[in-house]
């Protein structure tokens, strides 16, 4: 068990259950959302709730972000940065760009504090279970001063230096958005096809098609279950990110720009943004005529 004071930023849908895992652990954890009634009952659990930010990070050996985007990430830590202890890693957990990523590091070194970039992957079931996948960016040395905390949360793999976490989160994220989109034309063809779409997620089980989100988000589908684990309106950010970053290397992504329109038609036209990413067999069923 790690003996550094962690400090927990953004008890969302995703923060909360990542947090409550720290503190379950015997971490010494403090936490902070903007909406304090959200952290609250983290309390019950052994960490300490702090009222203001300033408060939550000034005597942390590391600082854990979880916010909705980079710009919200880059305003807490200008917010709180004279606040910070010397020699503090600040760990942004947060799907933010590259750039920002890198960004982020750049103004946190002038001040002596360290860096990771340490997106996740695996949705709300993931940050309950401690079973996401965690994409790290940043010096070694710093990865390894994290990686009791991050092993309390899930797995964790150093991929290279600052924003390639980030960068490796989009990657996942192309692939998330894609296979959504292929496991709901699978399973809208089932269904108006004559086939159990259930039996079909049975058949497939252990095979080359076989995947998370067809086992996880085919049978959301099939039920219509769309309460959010994966808001759509993150995923929606987080391929206009992608597609910004392949711009910035000179590439086409063609099915990820399909995907990302169909997202956008989704969050915009078919209130959708608060909706569950597999949501998107809404919008295949809407574009094929058949009742939602």
């Amino acid at each position: 068990m790690t003996k550094e004071k962690v400090a927990f930023l953004g008890t969302g849908l995703m923060g909360f259950p990542m947090a409550l895992n720290l503190t379950r652990s015997g971490v010494p954890l403090t936490v902070w959302n903007r909406t304090q009634t959200k952290a609250n009952p983290l309390a019950l659990e052994g960490a300490k709730v702090a009222s203001n930010i300033v408060d939550a990070v000034k005597e942390a050996d590391i600082v854990i972000s979880m916010m909705s985007d980079g710009p919200t990430v880059l305003a807490v830590i200008e917010d709180v940065l004279q606040s910070l202890k010397p020699e503090a890693l600040w760990v942004d957990m947060s799907s933010t760009k590259p750039a920002e990523g890198r960004l982020q590091a750049a103004i946190l070194l002038e001040q002596n504090i360290t860096h990771l970039d340490a997106p996740v992957s695996g949705g709300t079931k993931g940050a309950e279970d401690a079973s996401l996948a965690i994409m790290v960016g940043g010096c070694r040395d710093n990865f390894e001063r994290a990686r009791p905390i991050f092993e309390m949360m899930g797995r964790a793999v150093h991929v290279g230096p600052s924003g390639t976490g980030q960068l490796s989160k989009l990657c996942n994220q192309t692939i998330v958005a894609v296979t959504i989109g292929a496991v709901a034309e699978a399973m809208l063809l089932a269904s108006e096809g004559g086939a159990d779409p259930t039996a079909l997620r049975s058949a497939l089980k252990g095979g080359f098609a076989d995947s998370t989100i067809l086992q996880q988000h085919g049978q959301r589908m099939t039920d219509g279950n769309f309460v959010p684990g994966g808001l759509s309106k993150f995923q929606l950010k987080d391929l206009d990110n992608v597609l910004a970053e392949a711009t910035l290397v000179n590439l086409s992504l063609p099915m990820t720009e399909d995907v990302r329109n169909r997202f956008a038609y989704f969050v915009s036209e078919m209130d959708g943004a608060e909706k569950d990413h597999s949501g998107l067999f809404l919008e295949l069923k809407a574009r094929n005529g058949r009742a939602s």
